[in-house]
């Protein structure tokens, strides 16, 4: 078996435990991160960053193995005809989880004004309990589903929405247009976790941000582009939205000159939310791999009509 690990920039991380992975699932396997020999490739573990664009020669390939999350900017790819799988990795979520809650608790229970408070401010306002303080989770795949989880674990009220109807035990679902003006209307808290999409880009916008009730909260370590950046100032700066917090954006690093660095209500995040650990993720990519050879159905395969 021949595997191409066609992210160079990753490979340092991935150079001893990938081995260990596959020797530990009994696989067999040569590794290479360049080949004369396309053809030969059985599987490849790709970045969407990477080199590699033309995967027209790559005729034995099983599978393309993404190590992102996010596929964007390969779904649409023409060459590429081979199976793709996107890295749904379990440190991935745990990372995620914890930036969600975390932003969530510092909002809900009003932390900023007390960690900043020059004034010497005494002012023994209580938050309400995390029971009256309801959430929108936009997205509820994998990730949004474990915040979601973690979220109601704490006893926020939390209402999922997608593009499209899900049924999802304990958690309250809506999708579509009216669908997400309904999940808007009662959030006090928004967090986004929707994959990029022609669908989904500037979701929230003048009209959408609208629909929250005034002095909400945005979390945002989805995607930049769900988030109409110039719709999202003035609801900043009429207190519709009470404050940003956000870890992606349309163009990172993050510009120096951009308004969100020196919007008093907005936190910017260098895009540190979730990231994928290559103990954890090193053994999805080898399930996958077992998985393609006794063929079984491949985990996280994405939907080139959905885009994700």
């Amino acid at each position: 078996m021949l595997i191409l690990f066609a992210a160079p920039a990753l490979w340092p991380d991935y150079r001893t435990i990938l081995p260990q992975a596959l020797a530990e699932a009994g696989i067999t396997a040569q590794i290479v991160t360049e080949t004369a020999t396309p053809a030969a490739v059985d599987y490849i573990i790709y970045a969407p960053s990477a080199p590699l664009q033309d995967f027209t020669p790559y005729t034995a390939c099983k599978a393309v193995l993404s190590l992102w999350a996010g596929v964007e900017r390969i779904v649409g790819n023409a060459t590429l005809t081979q199976p793709l799988t996107r890295m749904v990795d379990p440190g991935l979520t745990e990372g995620m989880v914890e930036w969600v809650v975390g932003h969530a608790l510092r909002h809900h229970l009003g932390m900023d004004r007390h960690i900043v408070n020059p004034a010497h401010i005494w002012d023994p306002t209580c938050p309400p309990l995390a029971r009256q303080r309801p959430v929108a989770m936009l997205g509820v795949g994998a990730l949004g589903l474990a915040a979601a989880r973690a979220l109601q674990a704490l006893n926020f009220p939390v209402t999922g929405w997608s593009r499209t109807p899900k049924t999802i035990q304990g958690l309250p679902c809506l999708s579509g247009p009216e669908g997400l003006r309904e999940a808007l209307s009662t959030a006090a808290i928004v967090v986004t976790l929707l994959p990029r999409t022609p669908e989904t880009e500037n979701l929230l916008n003048a009209q959408t941000l609208g629909y929250l009730p005034k002095g909400a909260f945005l979390l945002n370590p989805g995607r930049g582009p769900l988030i109409d950046d110039q719709a999202l100032l003035a609801a900043l700066d009429s207190g519709q939205v009470a404050h940003a917090t956000l870890d992606v954006f349309r163009v990172e690093p993050l510009p120096k000159d951009h308004p969100f660095w020196s919007h008093p209500q907005v936190t910017v995040t260098p895009h540190i939310a979730a990231d994928t650990r290559p103990h954890s993720a090193a053994r999805v990519l080898v399930e996958n791999i077992r998985r393609a050879q006794t063929r079984e159905p491949l985990l996280h395969l994405v939907d080139r009509s959905l885009g994700y």
